[in-house]
């Protein structure tokens, strides 16, 4: 009789923190929600004037809609910390790049990776949460492919002198479903993909079509003062 209660009661607590992690983490006070569930009005297509053409879903999230480009918010930031939410479907008959692709640009110009990388291998600086082409993630905490997972990060844009030079580069931290996985990185140029291709003050976030339907949901931002 113990052992079947005490699994019974097992079951029930492991079920309980499966809930839990399908539950969107609250935004603070002072945040700007970016995306609550209900419409795209705060993102535009990545020519910065047409609508966001990707599809809102019955679980209050938006998933890429292949084919109709990146979108990006409307508004542009200098520092801030970003929190977003994503859903990787299971494409089981792709690999490496091809599973779960997307991005997250900061400034529209230094993409957080979004990918498959669980039980999925890809080249170097290019799986889920790496800075795309200049640092891999110092761990790989993946969760498999239809469970959400979270991005929080803090970003702090580059510095210039009245001249216009850059005088400090733009500098990452990343917590990855609660994990710090970049410690106020360098980033040293944009990556690939990028709308500029010159660093900038402010900048919106964009996130990226590669044709897989990936999803996002909860995505807010707070300012930070540089």
């Amino acid at each position: 009789m113990w052992r079947r209660v005490s699994v019974a009661v097992l079951l029930v607590a492991v079920t309980g923190a499966c809930f839990a992690q399908e539950r969107p983490v609250k935004p603070p006070r002072g945040a700007i929600v970016l995306f609550d569930g209900k419409d795209l009005s705060k993102w535009v297509s990545r020519d910065g004037r047409s609508p966001a053409r990707w599809e809102m879903t019955s679980d209050g999230a938006m998933q890429v809609k292949a084919g109709t480009g990146d979108i990006m918010t409307r508004d542009e930031f200098g520092s801030f910390q970003l929190h977003i939410e994503f859903n990787i479907p299971a494409m089981p008959q792709a690999s490496g790049q091809g599973r779960g692709n997307s991005g997250v640009y900061l400034h529209g110009l230094y993409e957080i990776q979004v990918l498959d990388s669980y039980q999925n291998e890809t080249y170097a600086k290019g799986g889920c949460a790496a800075i795309y082409g200049i640092k891999d993630p110092d761990k790989n905490v993946a969760r498999p492919p239809g469970q959400w997972q979270t991005y929080d990060i803090t970003f702090i844009a580059p510095r210039f002198d009245d001249a216009g030079n850059v005088i400090a580069n733009p500098r990452v931290t990343l917590r990855w479903n609660g994990v710090l996985v970049h410690d106020n990185v360098e980033i040293p140029h944009i990556t690939a993909g990028g709308i500029d291709s010159k660093m900038r003050k402010t900048g919106p976030i964009l996130l990226q079509d590669h044709g897989n339907p990936v999803k996002y949901r909860n995505v807010w931002i707070r300012p930070l003062k540089d």
